[in-house]
């Protein structure tokens, strides 16, 4: 299940002239802490499924200032008994938004996986990814690519995200990017779809930009997230609806500190 996978940005986003692809943050700046309740669709009913949190602290890798950044979700007990999900995503990445971790650790349904991916850069031309997977049936790979391109993963993408300049944007325009994905580089594009103003869970009305994340699937393209993000320069989610293999799902901000 890809959460918040939505949630990307990649190539004209980055300073074209720096092949680690630098990026100014602008929408975090200390510890930041978002909470969601999300709901389920239940036989064309909507009920309330369990919680998400999306967390973003100062941290260091390798002696290196950087952001950690956490997406937790978990369903309720009272969902357990149909289906249970435990994810936590994070993602490790510079002061300069130039990424150096990412994992995945899920249980969904009665499948358990862990997926870990280490970014390298040996000179200012090559990113080197080296992506470890541990299957629901025990057994572990390893991949190692060299692209020469910038790359990211799903959560980081979506932090590169909050941090663009959308005051020039469109209705209609798109961005591609591309995301590390193991042996395929996955081809994905935001669309930009209209303005809507969104009621989050705590009462409050948001002015949101409407993004599609789309990934290529063959010849064919999918929708895997439709955002709302604040029009301001922080660009805080406020809602998400999720395109599930098993449905649908929705996720409403019910507050941050």
């Amino acid at each position: 299940m890809r959460l918040l996978t939505f949630f990307i940005i990649y190539s004209s986003f980055f300073i074209s002239a720096n092949a680690q692809c630098e990026y100014k943050i602008t929408s975090f700046s200390d510890t930041e802490k978002i909470n969601y309740n999300l709901y389920f669709n239940w036989k064309f009913i909507w009920i309330k499924a369990g919680t998400a949190s999306l967390s973003t602290i100062p941290t260091e890798y390798k002696e290196k200032k950087a952001y950690r950044t956490s997406l937790v979700t978990s369903t309720s007990k009272r969902v357990d008994r149909y289906f249970m999900m435990r994810d936590t995503i994070m993602s490790i990445f510079s002061d300069r938004l130039v990424p150096f971790y990412y994992r995945k650790g899920a249980r969904e349904g009665k499948r358990y996986y862990v997926d870990e991916m280490w970014y390298n850069y040996p000179d200012a031309n090559t990113c080197q990814t080296t992506t470890r997977h541990i299957h629901d049936d025990g057994r572990r790979t390893v991949e190692k690519h060299t692209y020469r391109q910038c790359m990211t993963d799903m959560l980081h993408a979506f932090q590169q995200f909050r941090n663009i300049d959308t005051s020039g944007w469109r209705i209609g325009q798109s961005k591609n990017f591309s995301i590390a994905g193991g042996s395929e580089i996955i081809k994905a594009r935001l669309l930009y779809r209209e303005d809507k103003t969104v009621k989050g869970d705590d009462g409050k009305k948001y002015p949101c930009y409407v993004i599609s994340y789309i990934e290529k699937d063959g010849k064919k393209e999918k929708e895997v997230v439709r955002f709302f993000v604040t029009k301001d320069s922080r660009h805080i989610p406020i809602r998400l609806d999720l395109f599930l293999k098993f449905g649908s799902a929705k996720a409403f901000f019910s507050g941050m500190k």
